[in-house]
Formats: C-alpha cells, sequence, structure tokens
C-alpha cells in the first residue's frame, strides 16, 4: 500500500511538473499581418456609415486580409447603427482597429463605444475621445437642465437611458480589457481626454501619427484571440466609400438637410409665385424631398418637421397677405423651434443643425419672401395700363395738320386730337397731355 501510494505521488508530481515544461517550453502564438485593408469613415454615424464599414469587414474577410482598419472622425450618431457597427467588429474573424485620424479628428458619443470594441485603438496628436453623456434634451432650458444635473434629478426616461448606455459601454471595455472606470464615466459625466490621456489611461493602445506609425507601434502586442502582433510593414489597401454611399452620407448631414428644405421651400416659393417657369419648381420639389428623406434617415421628430414647414408656409402667405410682419415673425419663431426639437438626444448623437446654418437660411428665405413681397406690392401700386387712360404721357406722330384738331399716331393707332400749344404741322412728333373719352389733348414736343 505504502509502495503504491509512493508511485502514485511520483507519478502526480512528475506529471504536472512536465505540463507545467511543455506550457513554459510551448512557443508563443503569433499572428502574422502582412495585408490590411483600410476603410475611412468621417461624418454621423447612420446607416450608410453602418452599411459601409460591414462592407469593408465584409471584404476583408473574402479576400483574405489580415486585417481591418477603420479610420475615424465622427461627432456621434444614431444608437442602431452604432450598435450594428460594434456587432461587425466584436463577431470579425479577423482583429479590427479603430484609428482616430487625422489630427483634429474626435471620437465623440457612439464613437466611443465603437473605439472601444476594437481590437486595437489608437489616435493621432490632437484628436480626443468622450462625451458620451445619454441625455433627454426637449424639455426645459439649458438653465433647467443644469439644475438637473447639480441635483441629480434624472427622469425615470433619463435614467433608463443612462442606465444602458453605461452598461452597454461598461460590458466593452470589460471583453476589451480597456478602462471601465472611465468608460462609465464618460457616459455618466459626459468626460472627455485628450489622446495623450487616452492612452495613459489604456482607453486605447498607443498614440500614432499616422498609418505606417500605427502599425510599427503595433507590431508585438497581444491582442485577445490572436495572440501577438506581426505587423512590420504590412501592405495596405483602401476601401473607399461607393459614390451612392458618397451621396447619401453628404445629404443625410443635418446641415445639408436644413439647406435641401431650404432650397426646396425657396422654388417652390418661386414656382408658386409666377406659375410656369417650371425649373424653379422641379428643383425645389425635388430638394423637398431629399430634405425629407435625409431627416427620416436621421430620425427626425416629426413635430419638428412639421414646425419647419409651418414657418415656410407662412412666409409664403406673406407674399401675399400684407400682415405688417406678424406672419414673418411667426414663421422664424416656427422654424427655430423646429429645428430645436428636430432631433433626440443631440449630446449621444451627436445630430444638431449648426447655429449658424440655422441663420444663413432664414436670411436667405427671407430675403427671397422680401424680394418676391416687393414686386407683388409693386404691381398693386402701379397704375393700371390698359384702356385709353394708358395714352397718357405717351409719344406719337401728327398725321394731319392740327389747328387745333387733326389726327396723331400714337401706340400705333390713330386717334382724334386736339392741340394746346397752337398749330402743329404733319409729320411733327407731339406729347399726349390728357385723355377725354376717345379723344386725347396733345402738345407740341
Amino acid at each position: 500500500m505504502i509502495k503504491f501510494l509512493s508511485f502514485f505521488f511520483s507519478f502526480l508530481f512528475s506529471s504536472s511538473f512536465l505540463n507545467a515544461y511543455d506550457k513554459k517550453s510551448a512557443p508563443e502564438k503569433e499572428y502574422q499581418v502582412k495585408k490590411v485593408l483600410v476603410a475611412t469613415y468621417s461624418g454621423v454615424i447612420i446607416p450608410i456609415a453602418a452599411e459601409y464599414i460591414s462592407q469593408a469587414a465584409d471584404k476583408a474577410v473574402s479576400e483574405n486580409y489580415d486585417m481591418l482598419l477603420i479610420r475615424l472622425d465622427t461627432p456621434g450618431g444614431l444608437d442602431l447603427s452604432m450598435r450594428e457597427i460594434i456587432k461587425k467588429i466584436l463577431s470579425s474573424k479577423i482583429p479590427v482597429g479603430v484609428f482616430i485620424s487625422p489630427k483634429g479628428a474626435r471620437a465623440a458619443s457612439a464613437g466611443v463605444f465603437i473605439t472601444m470594441a476594437s481590437h486595437a485603438a489608437a489616435m493621432s496628436p490632437g484628436t480626443n475621445i468622450g462625451a458620451a453623456h445619454p441625455v433627454m434634451i426637449g424639455a426645459g432650458d439649458l438653465a433647467d437642465i443644469k439644475n438637473k444635473k447639480e441635483k441629480n434629478d434624472k427622469s425615470p426616461m433619463e435614467e433608463k437611458v443612462l442606465n444602458d448606455a453605461s452598461a452597454y459601454i461598461k460590458s466593452i471595455a470589460q471583453q476589451k480589457g480597456r478602462n471601465v472606470e472611465w468608460a462609465v464615466k464618460a457616459v455618466t459625466k459626459s468626460d472627455s481626454i485628450s489622446a495623450a490621456e487616452a492612452a495613459e489611461k489604456k482607453v486605447i493602445d498607443f498614440v500614432a501619427e499616422d498609418i505606417n506609425d500605427f502599425f510599427n507601434k503595433l507590431n508585438g502586442r497581444n491582442l485577445a484571440g490572436f495572440g501577438k502582433i506581426k505587423s512590420e510593414n504590412p501592405q495596405t489597401d483602401f476601401f473607399d466609400m461607393s459614390k451612392r454611399q458618397n451621396f447619401l452620407a453628404t445629404i443625410t448631414d443635418p446641415n445639408i438637410a436644413m439647406i435641401l428644405m431650404s432650397i426646396g421651400a425657396v422654388g417652390i416659393f418661386i414656382e408658386l409665385y409666377n406659375p410656369g417657369l417650371i425649373l424653379p419648381g422641379i428643383v425645389g420639389a425635388i430638394s423637398m424631398i431629399l430634405g425629407f428623406y435625409s431627416f427620416q434617415t436621421l430620425s427626425a421628430n416629426f413635430a419638428g418637421l412639421a414646425l419647419i414647414l409651418l414657418g415656410f408656409i407662412f412666409f409664403l402667405i406673406e407674399i401675399k397677405v400684407m400682415s405688417y410682419g406678424l406672419l414673418t415673425i411667426g414663421g422664424i419663431v416656427s422654424v427655430i423651434l423646429g429645428t430645436v426639437v428636430l432631433f433626440k438626444n443631440p449630446q449621444i448623437s451627436g445630430i444638431s443643425v449648426s447655429p449658424d446654418i440655422l441663420i444663413v437660411n432664414l436670411a436667405g428665405i427671407l430675403a427671397v419672401a422680401a424680394f418676391l413681397a416687393w414686386i407683388v406690392l409693386k404691381s398693386q401700386m402701379r397704375k393700371p395700363a390698359a384702356g385709353i387712360e394708358s395714352l397718357a404721357g405717351k409719344k406719337g406722330l401728327a398725321k394731319t395738320v392740327l389747328s387745333p384738331k387733326g389726327k396723331v399716331l400714337v401706340e400705333g393707332e390713330l386717334w382724334e386730337a386736339e392741340s394746346v400749344s397752337g398749330e402743329i404741322s404733319e409729320g411733327e412728333e407731339v406729347k399726349v397731355r390728357e385723355v377725354k373719352g376717345f379723344k386725347i389733348t396733345v402738345t407740341k414736343i
């Protein structure tokens, strides 16, 4: 029995020792990055962004690239589009890197979540990341919002949105081994930091000057699930957005959408004022529809759109109705209110209309409306130009001797005329002084 126990423990000890030795002596897993696909996106995270990045991820896998690198510059975007991109990154069979670039770029709101989800994250000097607080905007002014923050007074809906965003980014940060404390702080406190601070706090992996520097600094690092990365001078191919994607990404910018709506309003104003011009009506209708598409893609509030349209209608009525500026003031107020309530959660989405763009658009529409109103007023004040009364002040030619009566040719017609300036010879120029019934009085010029 003693021999058996001695043999058993000796065997157990030797097996443990051999296993430990094998683990230590086993070569470290390496992952060669020889071929990289680079996808560049700058703008709001919307469905087109999700479509483009998903296509890039699929192309990278299907064409045997070793890594996908996303160069990102975004103020934020839509929650659904953000989550679609994150799902694609987390389920990728190859490592996906996110590089906040070029200098001056940012990863705000939704961009924070996407960066945290990447296998390798880096930022260019002069960039920043953060500010992902999902504040509910729409009721109350800025003072009310500030007071709520100071008192930590949140509505049930605000609490729900905040908790969901906090849990989501916490889960991502834990999975990727990033700074969980800061990630939650970015959501709950809208914290934002520079590239150097992000690297120091382990929010990102490192700071890189450009793509070449990115792969130089990535070389030798360990990525969970892939091992030690070997990325010396990889081949980099660029995957660009299609013309369709570029067009849709351009018009779905909230500022461009507002400009399209304004162009549409101006075109329709001109067409309604002067029916038959056709071109302004066509341009206006197309622009208006594209504006509606853009706002719908950006999940705009229908009440906000209705207020903007109501403002445009007020401007149009002002052309026809003398309201002494009341309709114009109502139109301005309606458009501004519509813009304010147009988008939900602008802090987390980063989607809003620039005040400068709003002012320029309003000024343009008001200028067109004022010009058309001036034309209408001028035409209303103009004296009647029809009938015999319109001959007053016109020049003509004496067709017979006027002593004092005779015939004159005015506006291509012969008229019975009487001279009030003495005898007028045939062929002399005359000017109509007064109209009396179907006779006119003339003077010699």
